[in-house]
């Protein structure tokens, strides 16, 4: 009866806060609210310049604090009188959480053990694994011409990449995947009791799948992630924090490198001109059109921080614990900082760093690997692809945070039979 109990309530809480959401978006028409309803996921930067044009810092209805401003988002991000969870309080309940949700000291710690692995010179070791994925992925997509840019090509790419760098046996592979799929849906929000459901079922079977590989690592050590985990257990990572530390590096390790890959893709075919002018240089145009995607589109649209202690911020008192949602698509369309900001143009010279992979302490662990993975990605579509076009008018690949993934990108395209991979290395 009390597990009945609280089903009710989640159910009561869920549905509930879905229906003041929306009463304070369309009665209120308060624009934060409209940024968790479709009208927002789908396209949220019209709604940015609504709030852009209240001022660099905004209140929220429920008392707390949004900014659209560049200078201040970066200013947030690194200063360290912020935390990703109020002062004195524990990460999502105190659970034995990744370091993503936590202060420092704990997070400096854990974040010092996963740095080697996606350290720029280790990722500059994984190209030749990533060309290879790249160059079989478009072999198969070449056989029809039409394939689906998220699970024919987006996908698979990262999720073969991370499951290598974890050693995973074979027989384990389909499982990873399915469930490194489903995970990061927990990013976007619950959207109901069945969802609820399936993420925790999910999370439990990713955890023993975890559990067995560290028992195989321990009697069978390898150059992997997991084996290197362990031989930093001890001082530097408690028994405890090693699942969560596998479950963080399996999912950021190719969450946000799907969504990047979808957009730029989206941006470049949006934009012919620029798939152009890539066609015609793809090795040196590729990069940019990455950072310029990240910039333009980024995949997490905001990030949100705790004020530690009483402060003052853009001349407006910050309460200890009240939170300033920093929406980082705002802030890189920041007409203040940007020319033309709502231009995409991988042609940009001289732009202010973007703040796509967040600042300061919390600087994404995981950009080296997903800007290589994204840069190879498009450049080799580029060089194997005499045409690519998105079909359908529901275009829009969504990132990940406020927005939500469609899940699907169908594409039609002529390529190249030449194998590119002679001209990257």
């Amino acid at each position: 009866m009390s597990e009945l109990r609280q089903v009710i309530q989640f159910a009561s809480a869920l549905y509930r806060k879905r229906l003041d959401t929306a009463y304070a978006a369309y009665v209120k028409r308060d624009p934060v609210s409209l940024l968790w309803l479709r009208i927002g996921r789908g396209n949220p930067y019209p709604i940015y310049e609504r709030l852009r044009a209240r001022g660099t810092l905004t209140p929220t209805r429920n008392g707390h604090w949004v900014t659209t401003s560049h200078r201040v988002c970066d200013s947030v991000l690194r200063d360290r009188r912020f935390g990703v969870h109020p002062a004195g309080g524990s990460p999502d309940g105190g659970g034995a959480l990744s370091f993503l949700s936590m202060n420092p000291p704990d997070h400096t710690r854990l974040r010092r053990v996963a740095t080697p692995t996606f350290a720029p010179k280790a990722v500059a070791t994984y190209r030749p694994r990533i060309e290879r994925t790249v160059s079989d992925l478009l072999d198969r997509a070449a056989e029809t011409g039409e394939f689906d840019l998220l699970s024919g090509f987006a996908k698979p790419l990262p999720v073969a990449v991370i499951t290598d760098l974890f050693g995973i046996p074979d027989s384990d592979l389909p499982d990873f995947i399915r469930l490194g799929e489903v995970i990061p849906g927990a990013l976007q929000g619950i959207r109901s009791l069945r969802h609820a459901r399936e993420l925790q079922a999910s999370n439990i079977e990713l955890r023993q799948l975890f559990e067995n590989l560290i028992e195989l690592r321990r009697r069978e050590p390898g150059d992997d992630i997991v084996s290197h985990l362990i031989a930093a257990e001890g001082e530097q990572l408690k028994p405890i924090e090693m699942l969560s530390m596998c479950v963080l590096l399996l999912v950021a390790g190719f969450a946000a490198t799907v969504d990047l890959i979808g957009n730029t893709v989206l941006a470049l075919t949006d934009h012919p001109e620029q798939w152009e002018a890539l066609c015609a240089d793809p090795e040196s145009m590729a990069p940019r059109a990455v950072e310029e995607t990240l910039r333009f589109d980024p995949p997490v649209q905001l990030i949100i921080r705790h004020a530690l202690q009483p402060l003052e911020l853009e001349g407006k008192a910050v309460r200890k614990d009240q939170m300033v949602i920093t929406l980082l698509g705002a802030a890189n369309r920041d007409p203040e900082i940007y020319r033309n900001p709502n231009t995409f143009d991988i042609n940009r010279e001289g732009a202010a760093p973007h703040l796509a992979f967040s600042g300061g302490i919390h600087y994404c662990l995981g950009q080296p690997l997903a800007r290589l993975e994204a840069t190879i990605a498009v450049q080799m579509l580029a060089e194997r692809m005499t045409s690519l076009s998105v079909k359908g008018s529901d275009k829009r690949h969504i990132g990940s945070s406020v927005r939500a993934r469609t899940g699907r990108m169908p594409v039609t395209a002529t390529l190249k039979r030449v194998d590119p991979r002679v001209s990257l290395r």
